[in-house]
């Protein structure tokens, strides 16, 4: 379809795909990225029901939508509706933004990506100013979270990264399937319990679900290197005690805005062909949240 035509025929549709979704930030997110970059498009929620995804996806699509972002709990769903993955997202074993291709069969194509590590790192290296290569990393928790980010953490080429995990078992079992690609790419891989982390450590992440609990911070003082950077997924006041925590340890707290709007952004040059700037946008959300 030309230009001409797909305006004629009204804006591009996409959505953030979950269960709940009301709370998402995305739609703002990306009309700002629309309006930036000059596309035309609209984003919207997409609420689906916990037993009907792959149906509600599929009738999205049906309808002419060009794609969608997943979140919680769909991710590892919607990584089996993709006929297409990239490698970030093999790695990941789950999905977060899906591109509704057509094949030249006129079928269906998906592609699937998993934009959230590579927005975890961009934020890290580029928002603030702390290159991963040569660094100890140590990642909390071995679920959804920290699957789908240690690819693009390994490829980011730290001298190593511990995952540390209340069952250490569960953080052997995701860096054996991420073995290959940290040898490829130079990284030492360990595994260890939340108390049996070690010490000392550049950057800590916390991929964990303590903060959306209202939890402590799960790791012993000392974790952490005075001067380190510690980043919690979440943001907002989930995240409150884990940054008065890095604060207090005398390291450098972040929260996950920065990763929500980098993994947007990555989401959008998926679909769209081209990266918006994201510096104005994370401006703006930090303005709101501290209003």
């Amino acid at each position: 379809m030309s230009s001409a035509a797909r305006a004629a025929a009204g804006p591009d549709r996409y959505a953030v795909a979950g269960n709940p979704v009301a709370h998402s930030r995305s739609p703002a997110i990306h009309a700002q990225f629309a309006a930036q970059t000059g596309q035309h498009m609209v984003y919207e929620r997409l609420l689906c029901p916990l037993d009907g995804f792959r149906a509600h996806i599929e009738a999205f699509a049906a309808g002419g939508a060009r794609g969608c972002n997943v979140t919680v709990p769909f991710k590892f769903e919607a990584h089996g509706l993709a006929s297409r993955l990239s490698e970030r997202a093999r790695l990941a074993g789950a999905v977060n933004t899906l591109r509704f291709d057509i094949g030249a069969d006129g079928r269906p194509d998906w592609y699937g990506d998993n934009s959230d590590g590579a927005g975890l790192v961009r934020d890290i290296e580029h928002n603030a100013g702390r290159p991963l290569a040569g660094l100890r990393v140590l990642l909390l928790g071995a679920g959804g979270a920290s699957a789908g980010v240690l690819g693009s953490l390994i490829a980011a080429r730290p001298a190593a990264i511990t995952v540390a995990n209340r069952s250490a078992d569960k953080a052997e079992l995701l860096l054996a399937g991420h073995a290959g690609w940290a040898a490829q790419h130079g990284v030492e891989l360990r595994a260890g319990g939340l108390q049996a982390c070690g010490s000392g450590h550049d950057v800590l992440i916390n991929g964990t679900s303590a903060s959306l609990a209202g939890a402590g911070v799960p790791v012993a003082d000392g974790a952490l290197a005075r001067g380190g950077l510690a980043v919690d997924m979440m943001y907002g006041p989930a995240a409150r005690p884990f940054l008065d925590w890095a604060a207090a340890q005398g390291a450098e707290p972040r929260d996950g805005l920065g990763m929500l709007v980098e993994q947007a952004a990555e989401a959008f040059a998926v679909w769209r062909g081209l990266r918006p700037e994201t510096a104005p946008v994370l401006a703006a959300l930090r303005r709101e949240l501290d209003a």
